[in-house]
């Protein structure tokens, strides 16, 4: 998966070709691990992106859209300082490296001439992006490495930049043929073919070791000619920028068309090796990152609407048992009513002049106590059990909220297209009281981020909540008391709003808001779904209900169903 040197050496041709000699107008970081740099080239404005996470480390041209955070993070301001209005003049790989350095020229504070180093190391767990100044002295990075977690090469501001320690085995396209041959004939067939590919050479990666042992097609004896082959295709410099797709989802990619897959995987080829990486991550890593960012906050959210269900059993059965109080009172009456029958014993038997024909009933006795002290116990039972069911019904009714509530937030959960949905979700839990503040949380107040917006082909704009808050800022704020509120029926979703303004809109723009509502609900992986519309004026929240939660009147109601294409097309 990660970038191999081969792929890094003909990225960096492409690039060179396409950014040398422009210049870094913005400097942004909508990410951790992600710097986009815009870059006014000799051939056009272009953003090129630097991504630094392990895992996902590439350097490409990208027409993806990010999101960029309320503050910009700290690395993100150096680099502004430095790499604004600098010229990139040259762009190269250390042989066989998968890192790429970027030449800088620039000027400093007092309008001297600098330069620069923009360095990329895409190698693993040691990914990163450090900027370095004209005497190799390390300036800040993305990622400090110390002593404490590595003693062989630290990356610090202050410290020289080296690159880090090649490896010791022979480079596999730098060798001769002959070379290769010689190691071969040492095989002794003692661990598979593709293994030994990938321990005895550098710049392979397990992919290319496989798809060499595949292009032998059964005939190990002829490993040296595969191995020639490819070498010698790397050397034409005859690349094809290649996707593998399962079931239409990005899996792998490479330099050269893959074939060991045959019919389980398709193949998509790309004109470049920037649209290629720009594909792959924005259709899969991107996801990913969200996943892997929301995966604590889903847990913490999971885990307390668990333990709100679990109280919901225990307490509604307790209620269950509330509804036979009646009969604790009807015992202590027939008790009371029937003293000088009592004789000890462990029951008493008597006639139930609450029942037509006075049938006989056996009542429980406790021997240790007197007729007196039984009825009184009854009488005790009956008032807890009354006090109980009232107190019950007041949790269960409370507990239900915040179940579904909590479900609804699993919903926001699933739905988060970027940081800042991720960011709003998390204060909306501490808000709420199911986070804890972080201690290093600004007390500034945080701009408030806006719904989505779309335009119906009407020309009427419609917008749609992106988490609870936001959901009743918009309708109980933002929105025009004419205008227009859907909603999914009795499934969790975003509040949508057409800004009408009170006039009657078209059935288009009325069916795409519920195509909308239906997109950002519970039921946006397809199927119809019912959607309520109302005016906003009939829209309420109760008194102290939990944040996204409204009642509603005088509705209607249509079928809608889900249509990203749709969503597309009319977002703004």
């Amino acid at each position: 998966m990660p970038l191999d040197s081969v792929c890094v050496s003909a990225l960096a041709s492409e690039l060179r070709a396409q950014i040398v000699g422009g210049k870094i107008d913005k400097v942004q970081q909508p990410e951790h691990s992600t710097v986009l740099l815009s870059i006014r080239s000799p051939f056009g404005n272009v953003r090129l992106a630097l991504c630094g996470g392990v895992g996902n480390a590439r350097v490409h041209l990208t027409d993806a859209k990010y999101e960029n955070p309320a503050q910009p993070p700290m690395f993100c301001m150096l680099l502004r300082k430095h790499l604004v209005g600098a010229r990139i003049s040259a762009l190269h790989q250390p042989e066989r490296e998968r890192i790429i350095i970027f030449e800088l020229d620039g000027y400093d504070e007092m309008g001297t001439p600098v330069k620069k180093q923009l360095v990329v190391e895409m190698i693993g767990r040691g990914t990163n992006i450090i900027l370095v100044n004209g005497d190799g002295i390390i300036i800040d990075c993305l990622r400090r490495v110390d002593a404490e977690m590595s003693s062989i090469r630290q990356v610090l501001p202050g410290l020289i930049y080296r690159l880090p320690i090649s490896q010791t085995k022979p480079d596999f396209f730098a060798i001769t043929s002959e070379e290769r041959r010689a190691l071969w004939e040492k095989y002794d067939g003692q661990k598979a073919p593709e293994k030994w590919l990938l321990e005895t050479f550098a710049c392979l990666s397990p992919l290319i070791c496989r798809e060499i042992v595949h292009r032998c097609y059964g005939d190990i004896e002829c490993l040296p000619e595969s191995m020639d082959a490819l070498a010698e295709s790397v050397e034409r410099r005859e690349f094809v920028p290649y996707m593998l797709l399962s079931e239409g989802k990005p899996k792998d990619f490479s330099f050269i068309r893959i074939g060991q897959y045959g019919a389980e995987m398709s193949g998509e080829s790309f004109s470049g090796f920037s649209e290629l990486l720009d594909a792959f991550y924005t259709r899969r890593s991107q996801a990913e990152d969200l996943h892997r960012r929301t995966q604590s906050l889903r847990k913490t959210v999971k885990n307390a609407k668990d333990r709100v269900s679990r109280k919901l059993a225990l307490q509604r059965s307790e209620l269950e048992k509330t509804a036979k109080r009646d009969e604790k009172r009807r015992w202590a009456d027939l008790i009371t009513a029937n003293l000088y029958r009592a004789k000890g014993g462990s029951s008493i038997t008597v006639e139930d002049f609450y029942e037509e024909d006075y049938p006989s009933v056996t009542i429980p006795l406790d021997p240790m106590k007197t007729p007196q002290q039984n009825a009184a116990a009854y009488y005790k039972e009956y008032t807890k059990a009354k006090t109980a069911e009232r107190y019950l019904t007041e949790l269960i009714a409370q507990n239900s909220r915040d179940e579904e509530y909590l479900s609804s937030v699993l919903d926001e959960i699933d739905r988060v297209k970027s940081e800042t949905d991720i960011g709003d979700i998390r204060r909306e839990l501490t808000e709420t009281g199911y986070l804890r503040p972080q201690k290093n949380q600004s007390k500034q107040r945080v701009k408030e981020t806006a719904p989505l917006s779309y335009i119906s082909t009407g020309g009427y704009e419609i917008l749609v909540g992106r988490s609870n808050t936001q959901n009743d800022r918009l309708t109980l704020k933002l929105a025009h008391k004419g205008d227009i509120w859907l909603h999914t029926q009795k499934i969790h979703g975003s509040h949508v709003v057409i800004r009408c303004a009170g006039e009657e809109v078209d059935d288009a723009t009325l069916a795409e808001a519920a195509s909308l509502a239906a997109l950002h609900s519970q039921a946006s992986a397809g199927g119809k779904v019912s959607v309520d519309y109302t005016r906003v004026k009939f829209v309420k929240k109760p008194q102290g209900s939990l944040p996204g939660m409204v009642v509603y009147t005088d509705y209607n109601t249509l079928i809608a169903e889900a249509d990203e294409a749709l969503a597309e097309k009319l977002k703004r």
